[in-house]
């Protein structure tokens, strides 16, 4: 398992029941997570916090305010700072344990000796983008929200980055994919972070598990002669790091370079690690 252990500004305080408790910088927040089968210690909801969210029997939930709380507010990660609110579904427009991929990308990059070209699909509020830029590449931002799109460039001008070469398209990631290759434009590496599910901004259907395989395989079209690296990000509890790694070998591999897959995951203060997933790595170094 791959464990981000590198931040300053966040950490996930205690688990249990269902819930975690963490630190944004100096916000507590307490959200649901349905990795945590076990039980607490001592009831997560005696804690002081500032927010928490609560699920409902419906699906969804909602944010209850307890102290007075910021619109939005920073925090940061070595060189970058990224935007934090409270978001719809429990979010808060940074996935914490993705600083374990921004730290091997960003290796990978500075290491190349090359300029280096990224196509980050479902690019979210922009993480992976500004990782990237930061460690010298250029970047394809592409995600089909536009309000995560315009969240993703707050994040690269609030890491002082926008005098970088970034391009912003909001898109259906499966029809941008499709247009490149069309266009004959190609990458260094890939980045993905598709979701379970969703719709694009003219209702595309995407389904993970029906849908993974081809669309990286059609991402294999874009990539350049010599790629760096292709990662897949999954939240999908379904979908193990083999199936990530036997998807890579089947797709941009094909017998070149390695493929890596492994958990992702935080250390918790009490000193146990929460699973947040796992990701697919094809390195081509």
């Amino acid at each position: 398992m791959l464990v981000a252990t590198e931040w300053k500004d966040y950490s996930v305080i205690a688990t249990g029941d269902g819930y975690k408790l963490e630190r944004w910088g100096d916000i507590v927040l307490l959200r649901p997570d349905p990795q945590v089968i076990w039980k607490s210690n001592k009831d997560l909801f005696s804690y002081d916090v500032h927010a928490k969210y609560i699920r409902s029997d419906k699906g969804g939930g909602e944010w209850q305010v307890l102290k007075k709380l910021p619109d939005s507010w920073n925090i940061g990660y070595k060189d970058l700072t990224f935007k934090v609110k409270p978001m719809g579904f429990k979010h808060t427009g940074l996935f914490p344990e993705q600083a374990v991929n921004w730290d091997r990308m960003a290796d990978l990059i500075r290491n190349a000796g090359r300029p280096i070209s990224v196509l980050n699909l479902f690019a979210y509020t922009g993480g992976a983008t500004c990782a990237c830029l930061n460690a010298g590449a250029s970047v394809c931002h592409v995600d089909a929200a536009k309000g995560m799109v315009e969240r993703a460039g707050e994040n690269v001008r609030l890491s002082g980055l926008s005098d970088k070469p970034i391009r912003y398209i909001v898109d259906d990631c499966v029809k941008f994919v499709q247009r490149e290759i069309r266009r004959g434009r190609k990458y260094d590496a890939i980045i993905m972070d598709p979701p379970s599910y969703g719709r694009g901004p003219s209702g595309e259907l995407w389904k993970i598990e029906d849908q993974l395989f081809d669309f990286v395989k059609l991402c294999s079209g874009v990539l350049s002669d010599h790629p760096l690296f292709v990662l897949i990000n999954s939240y999908t509890t379904g979908l193990q790091p083999q199936v990530l790694n036997n998807v890579l070998s089947l797709t941009v591999a094909k017998g070149r370079g390695i493929v890596v897959a492994d958990e992702v995951g935080l250390p918790t203060e009490e000193g146990i690690i929460l699973p947040c997933g796992a990701g697919g790595m094809f390195i081509n170094e």
